[in-house]
């Protein structure tokens, strides 16, 4: 790819980005220009071939995002879960309790993928769809922490009762605001499973960062 064509991309991702940033809102070509720091004429052009594809819709000055995104993003999930099931597994086996990874919803976290250990008696069923607000569980609540301290959150029979987890962000992943965690009926110690969960946590971010 030329010099001049990556530039054409960085901004056509650019503008797709600024799109998305503006909510529930319609962003005007003005406010676009204003953003990606292009002229009006510019973004226009960009606009051409991401109308065409689907992943943005103009009415006049006013830009949103396209339906087709929801095909791209159809197929994320799918090869995320894909990616995170060996990270998961050994989790799940060292613990000795069911891990899972969990994405933002808007202000919720929605469980993509689990794996239950295969060793226990007995150990939480947690289902694959599951949702509830990041401001419940360590799942949720470890989206909203800040860098820096122990790394990862506790919770007890906030979501269903008699059940413990512990969560991690998963951190440097561009576009991925999401968590990884353990949940069990039995007490657990946070400070052996807490830093096994970051350390997981750290082990998929670099599976999703690797190059092809």
């Amino acid at each position: 790819m030329t010099r001049e064509g990556s530039l054409t991309l960085d901004r056509g991702l650019a503008l797709l980005q600024a799109v998305a940033d503006a909510g529930g809102e319609a962003a005007t070509i003005s406010e676009l220009a204003v953003v990606i720091g292009a002229s009006r004429a510019a973004v226009y052009r960009l606009l051409v071939p991401l109308s065409e594809r689907g992943l943005v819709w103009r009415d006049g000055n006013k830009v949103r995002l396209g339906v087709g995104l929801l095909r791209l993003a159809g197929q994320v999930l799918p090869q995320l879960r894909e990616a995170a099931r060996p990270v998961l597994r050994e989790l799940a086996e060292k613990v000795g309790a069911t891990a899972h990874l969990s994405v933002a919803q808007g202000d919720q976290a929605q469980a993509v993928a689990v794996v239950e250990p295969s060793w226990t008696s007995f150990h939480v069923a947690y289902r694959v769809g599951t949702r509830h607000p990041l401001s419940a569980g360590a799942a949720g609540k470890a989206m909203t922490l800040r860098p820096g301290g122990d790394g990862w959150v506790t919770s007890t029979g906030e979501l269903e009762a008699g059940a413990s987890g512990v969560a991690a962000p998963v951190r440097g992943v561009p576009g991925l605001r999401a968590s990884l965690g353990v949940v069990s009926l039995e007490p657990l110690d946070a400070a052996v499973v807490g830093p096994a969960v970051v350390a997981a946590a750290v082990r998929l971010a670099a599976v999703l960062k690797q190059p092809e």
